[in-house]
């Protein structure tokens, strides 16, 4: 059989096997997530995860399809390592964009939902303490300018 064929097998099993682990455990882990981020709708953040699970499969797998070609034969065991190492190197790097990107927009919409149930989000501090055996008083600040003296 052809090395390049063999590469093309096992990078499909592979990729495909990484894929359907990958957006198991997303699914499984970030429902908790989502019920919080739907304020206890669980029945709504069922929907979402599973369309995000879709939307996952459908994105992450049409990539491995799309990059499943090779420019050059495979020759040997040690081109072959290479080529599976490249290809599978960037499906995964991919998974973890995209579940990075999914983190990122998912933790914006709980922050905005925090807010609109009407929790406080930190404030800057009031004021600002000198350290021991300096100064207190106006003009003694951190960012205060030495005073020249007469």
């Amino acid at each position: 059989m052809d090395l390049t064929v063999v590469a093309y097998v096992v990078y499909l099993l592979v990729s495909v096997g990484l894929t359907i682990w990958v957006a198991r455990t997303l699914s499984r882990h970030g429902r908790v997530f989502l019920a919080d981020v739907l304020h206890g709708n669980e029945k709504l953040a069922d929907a979402v995860n599973h369309l995000l699970v879709v939307g996952f499969y459908l994105v992450n797998l049409g990539f491995v399809a799309l990059y499943l070609s090779r420019e050059q034969a495979v020759a040997d065991a040690r081109q072959l390592l290479e080529a599976l190492s490249v290809k599978l190197g960037v499906v995964l790097l991919v998974l973890g964009v995209m579940h990075l990107a999914n983190v990122y927009v998912l933790n914006r919409i709980r922050r905005r939902g925090v807010l609109e149930r009407g929790q406080t989000p930190p404030v800057p501090p009031a004021g600002w303490t000198p350290p021991a055996g300096r100064p207190q008083g106006p003009g003694t600040g951190p960012w205060a300018t030495p005073a020249t003296g007469a």
